[in-house]
């Protein structure tokens, strides 16, 4: 008998060693107040009589830290990758002040407890200036921030972030919980228990933050989700420390606290007993009078005075832009953006997303985290006097303006003085760039790609002059305001100086400067400062023309010994070769003569007889353009001119900062009705 109660003992003592073995690795805890435990504290951390975790004590420029004493093994021993983790802590932070705290406190997995060097501020004595952002930090930190900082684009003073390697957080959102409905905020530094659960699924890379106040169980939604592979942070084949720090700072008392803890690994967190916490400190009532007799004073002189200025403001505002915010804010139609949406999409504005830099503002790349839909982000500069002018037009204009070959208009921003505009992206950049960036591109467009362009773009002027609504006068049309979609159609863009006027209407736009490009600038424009469908015709017809040429409207003319003989318009050099019988010569040379010579010789034609700089000589509208273009109409047989009108018709001027033309331009208007009216073809 005794032998086999032996064999029994053996036995039990067998499996018991083996599920040690088998749990060795699975490490879970769980602390219900902090009595008699035997945490790794450093700093003014400490465990007070009361079973608390006390980080802080209230003592100015101090940092605390604490880390269970065992190190966690947080990689998979045959890969390497992280495993899944599961946290859940009460904590409570406790200010001297009513409604201000020095700086927070932070859940924190780290591949060593050694942060001497770190700052007891705003690095939450974590970091410092010089490791914040490294990689070899081997941090992963759940922020419980109580301050602001700007320098970490902190999103207000009470939230809850995910930081790796630098407190500038991966996500963060206001400290609160979802529940009854909708969401519910708290207040980090009010003085009451609450509970955060962090939890790590390693096989999605998902990081979830949830918190809520102590008498309630975990909320189904969590607050902050953010996707990190921690694998890429834990990179040490060791093991990691799990704990908490917090740091105060040089301004404001506070304390900050941890009640209970419990942790696991690749399963939920052990449930903490709540019944088991101490209870947190109350402050005195002493001081939470003197912070009132300081603070209301002030509190209410501020705001007397910021209510004396916001009226004052208000009644200005009322008499001078009551009625145009009025028209324009309420009118149109498209989205309103988020400030924070565009920044983040943008982040944060960066140059390595700039995508160009226009007459007012930059343009920027971004993608909105929600729908990952990418975004082109124009930001309008407040230095141009006609920033707002520009704002107000294209949103008045592109709000409702629906066609293929226009860049579409998704929304807007107004923000602190900002003006922000949001269109669809288009991912092959500008035409300007495929045309003239010799350098930057590898691909020549080819011939059936520059006449689908120009295609669509005369499609676009016919439904802005013809087909929508109202007519819309573009009056800055050339080759940089042309973007192309991800299939290369040609999509007119910037509609900044457009101008709107009814169907029908006897006068038009009335405009008193000549705006636009030079080079594209209808010549009647110089006498008129008046735009019409004839005057974008017109603009289109050197488009035309550079699209088919490859050639900038107007280039340096050098001599043959390679000096400057001053501008060589691109209308001239094509009705110099027309006139020679080499027309088609013309033709963009990399093309390497690949296109078809009858198509090329009517797109050139169509380009000059577009840009006559008689307005009557040109074709009437847009759509009579487009059935030249579709071959639905043929093009008027003419025949070259005699003589090439001088540029000094087509060259504007500079002075005084207006747009002025050649005094001799009427003269040479008039010396020239002979030769050129051969353009018209009879017309």
């Amino acid at each position: 008998m005794a032998r086999p109660l032996f064999l029994v003992y053996q036995l039990v003592s067998l499996c018991l060693r083996l599920t040690n073995l088998c749990s060795g690795d699975d490490q879970q805890f769980v602390y219900s107040g902090f009595t008699a435990t035997n945490l790794s504290t450093d700093g003014v951390a400490a465990i007070t009589s009361d079973g608390m975790l006390e980080l802080t004590n209230g003592t100015l420029q101090r940092k605390g830290h604490a880390f269970y004493p065992e190190p966690v093994r947080l990689r998979e021993p045959a890969n390497g990758t992280a495993r899944s983790f599961s946290t859940s802590f009460v904590f409570g932070i406790l200010s001297d002040h009513v409604e201000l705290s020095a700086h927070g406190m932070a859940f924190v997995v780290a591949g060593s407890r050694d942060f001497s060097g770190a700052l007891p501020s705003g690095y939450l004595g974590l970091l410092n200036v010089q490791s914040n952002g490294n990689s070899s930090n081997r941090l992963f930190a759940v922020e419980l921030d109580t301050m602001q900082n700007d320098e970490f684009q902190d999103i207000n003073d009470n939230h809850v972030g995910v930081d790796v390697n630098s407190l500038h957080s991966v996500q963060s959102y206001y400290a609160g919980y979802y529940g009854g409905g909708g969401f519910r905020n708290l207040t980090l530094i009010s003085g009451e228990a609450m509970q955060v659960w962090v939890d790590y699924d390693a096989e999605v890379a998902q990081i979830n933050v949830t918190m809520a106040p102590l008498s309630m169980a975990k909320p189904a939604r969590p607050l902050v989700s953010a996707r990190y592979n921690l694998s890429t942070v834990l990179t040490d084949d060791g093991p990691a420390f799990v704990g908490f720090s917090a740091a105060t700072g040089g301004t404001l008392k506070s304390r900050h606290y941890v009640l209970g803890w419990s942790f696991s690994i690749d399963r939920p967190a052990p449930a903490i007993d709540l019944s088991k916490l101490p209870k947190l400190p109350r402050v005195s009532a002493k001081d939470r009078t003197r912070t009132l007799e300081i603070v209301l004073p002030v509190a209410t002189a501020a705001f007397l005075l910021a209510a004396g200025m916001a009226i004052l403001l208000l009644v200005r505002r009322h008499r001078r832009y009551a009625e145009l915010h009025e028209d324009w804010e309420l009118e149109f139609g498209p989205h309103r953006f988020s400030y924070k949406d565009l920044f983040h999409a943008t982040d944060g504005f960066k140059n390595s997303n700039l995508l160009g830099i226009g007459g007012f503002g930059r343009v920027y790349k971004g993608v909105l985290p929600a729908s990952r839909t990418e975004i082109a982000v124009k930001r309008v500069s407040h230095e141009s006097k006609q920033g707002m002018k520009e704002f107000i037009s294209e949103i008045v204009s592109l709000g409702r303006l629906q066609h293929r070959n226009l860049v579409q208009l998704l929304g807007y921003c107004r923000r602190k003085g900002e003006l922000l505009l949001v269109y669809d992206y288009m991912p092959n950049g500008s035409l300007d760039k495929c045309l003239h960036d010799r350098e930057g591109r590898q691909h020549t467009l080819d011939w059936a790609l520059r006449v689908q362009i120009i295609k669509g773009v005369a499609s676009g002027l016919s439904y802005l002059h013809l087909d929508w609504e109202k007519v819309v006068i573009h009056r800055d049309i050339k080759a940089s305001n042309v973007l192309l979609d991800g299939e290369m159609n040609g999509r007119l863009g910037d509609f900044g100086l457009a101008r709107l006027y009814d169907h029908g209407g006897a006068d038009g736009p009335k405009t008193t400067h000549v705006v636009g490009t030079i080079g594209y600038i209808a010549p009647e424009l110089g006498r008129t400062g008046k735009a019409s469908p004839l005057t974008d015709i017109f603009a289109f017809g050197i488009f035309v023309l550079e699209v088919a040429c490859g050639r900038r409207p107007i280039s340096k003319q050098l001599t043959q010994d390679d000096s400057d003989d001053g501008a060589l318009l691109l209308v001239d050099w094509v009705l110099s070769h027309w006139q020679n019988g080499s027309l088609t010569e013309t033709v963009d040379i990399r093309l390497q003569g690949d296109y078809d010579s009858d198509e090329a010789s009517m797109v050139l034609k169509l380009g000059l007889l577009c840009s006559h700089p008689f307005v009557d000589a040109r074709p009437t509208s847009m759509r009579q353009v487009t059935q030249y273009l579709d071959g639905h109409v043929a093009l008027p047989d003419f025949m070259p001119p005699c003589h090439i009108l001088p540029s000094s018709m087509m060259i504007p001027e500079q002075s005084e900062g207006f747009l002025m033309y050649n005094n001799t331009s009427s003269q040479i208007f008039k010396a020239s009705n002979g030769s050129m009216s051969s353009l018209s073809g009879g017309r």
